[in-house]
């Protein structure tokens, strides 16, 4: 006998053209255009899977989910919303939904979705948690890029494994992390932040291990470290490609054995404490050059994590200038909007401090001009007078310069850091993997995922594809389109 798929949703060409892809895919389906009826079915005991949107005319989804999971567990239940933010992905996943795509979405990739929930083992779904949830979104933004980050971290919101989070300054790691940690099980625990490139490299082991007293010349007094200070909560690191070498061992020995010791200290103390760490630097690079342990880095990078620039998801600009202006309201200035050709300006401008110089340009905006209304003339001077200027940008011309430039200024940086001494051998493989890594990464950004797109736009053989990317460890993440 057939899967049955309830689809719920109050658009009639969503409902039949889900309906027809799913019947396709040899699935029995039954719609309905209104909550009171899905639920008559599911309590009645019909259907084996649950697509639904969240918005219903006759109310929300989500309120009516926790009573579908309490009736049947193991009832698998897919939300789609055109409402693509990071709320409606966590309470997707706080209320028990099995997976959340935003619309609009493949049909190829819901029906491989559905095939998936179906063949797993049933289990008894978590408890539901924060049911309270403030409406406050502590992430901004509805683009493609974004949604990615909101699925992976609403998938990870009730695990415990260590992720790693990459992106380029201003990018918003430490606003991940702690949503991780603030919508994550360990929510009721501390959350202890520290940034390895503002700590002397000589105190980084007393401040993340803490020290007895007489430990070294200025110890005092007997000192709390942060991993003590993080117990049963989450210990954000970032900037972790600063760590030194002899702090790297000591981490490693935590992660691998859950227990540290304190600088001066002889007993081992168990440590029970998340790791999310971050870093504007690429990993695999410093460990070709020595700078970083391997095994700590795949210790670290269980869940890999890259944050876009604001460049590759400039579609949200908006909502981030409003949100950031009522930031600024709620502090007691004045009220301001952007004008469209102020908006356009800041379209093309290739934002090198990202969304943390984006907000710092809306405050300005909003504390040292009266007009309420910011005009095209305003921003233009703004950003052009910013002294920033993007990575890759030549000063005069403020145009990306080539390839070829770019990869002779990086050689001549790298040989000269090496200083009178010659790079290790293996330089010329390790350059072209170092190259191949973002030029296969963007790719797959590009086509979203897609092996077969990928492949053709590099002009590579599939097959070819697959093995660089498990050579290069590419994560590689499926987007609903």
């Amino acid at each position: 006998m057939a899967m049955q798929i309830i689809v719920a949703d109050d658009d009639a060409a969503i409902r039949t053209v889900v309906s027809q892809a799913l019947m396709r895919a040899g699935f029995e389906v039954r719609v309905t255009s209104n909550i009171a009826t899905l639920w008559r079915w599911v309590s009645a005991g019909e259907g084996d899977l649950v697509i639904t949107d969240v918005l219903m005319p006759d109310g929300s989804t989500f309120d009516t989910l926790p009573k579908i999971k309490n009736s049947r567990p193991d009832l698998p239940v897919v939300v789609m919303s055109a409402q693509n933010t990071f709320m409606t992905a966590i309470k997707a996943s706080e209320r028990g939904a099995y997976d959340y795509i935003p619309k609009p979405f493949d049909l190829t990739e819901l029906v491989s979705i559905v095939r998936r929930a179906l063949s797993e083992p049933k289990k008894t779904p978590r408890t539901n948690v924060q049911d309270d949830l403030q409406e406050s979104m502590p992430l901004v933004g509805r683009s493609p890029a974004m949604q990615d980050i909101y699925r992976a971290l609403a998938r990870m919101m009730q695990t415990d494994l260590t992720v790693t989070i990459t992106g380029e300054s201003g990018t918003g790691k430490e606003l991940v992390a702690r949503a991780l940690h603030d919508y994550g099980r360990r929510r009721k625990g501390p959350f202890v932040a520290i940034n390895m490139a503002a700590i002397p490299r000589d105190l980084i082991e007393s401040e993340l291990f803490g020290h007895e007293k007489g430990a070294f010349t200025g110890a005092q007094a007997r000192t709390s470290g942060r991993f003590e200070q993080a117990e049963g909560g989450t210990l954000f690191l970032d900037e972790i490609g600063d760590m030194p070498m002899e702090a790297q061992t000591r981490l490693l020995r935590v992660l691998q054995q859950g227990e540290y010791t304190i600088v001066g200290g002889r007993t081992p103390i168990a440590t029970d404490v998340r790791i999310v760490a971050a870093t504007n630097k690429d990993l695999r690079q410093l460990i070709a050059r020595g700078q970083f342990r391997e095994d700590l880095f795949y210790r670290l990078n269980v869940v890999p994590l890259r944050l876009p620039p604001l460049r590759e998801r400039i579609e949200d600009l908006p909502d981030l200038a409003r949100h950031f202006f009522a930031a600024a309201e709620k502090e007691g200035l004045p009220r301001k909007a952007l004008s469209q050709g102020a908006l356009d300006v800041m379209r093309r401008y290739p934002w090198p401090g990202n969304v943390r110089e984006l907000e710092n340009l809306i405050r300005r905006l909003a504390a040292l001009y009266p007009q309420d209304e910011i005009a095209t003339e305003i921003v233009e001077h703004e950003l052009t007078n910013d002294p920033i200027k993007a990575p890759g940008l030549d000063a005069e011309s403020s145009k990306p310069v080539d390839l070829s430039a770019s990869v002779e200024r990086y050689l001549a940086e790298y040989f000269s850091s090496f200083g009178d001494d010659l790079p290790p051998p293996g330089l010329h493989g390790r350059i072209l993997r170092e190259v191949e890594y973002p030029l296969i990464a963007a790719a797959l950004a590009a086509t979203r995922g897609n092996q077969v797109k990928a492949a053709d736009l590099l002009g590579v053989n599939r097959n070819t594809l697959r093995k660089k990317i498990r050579d290069l460890d590419i994560s590689v993440v499926r987007s609903i389109r």
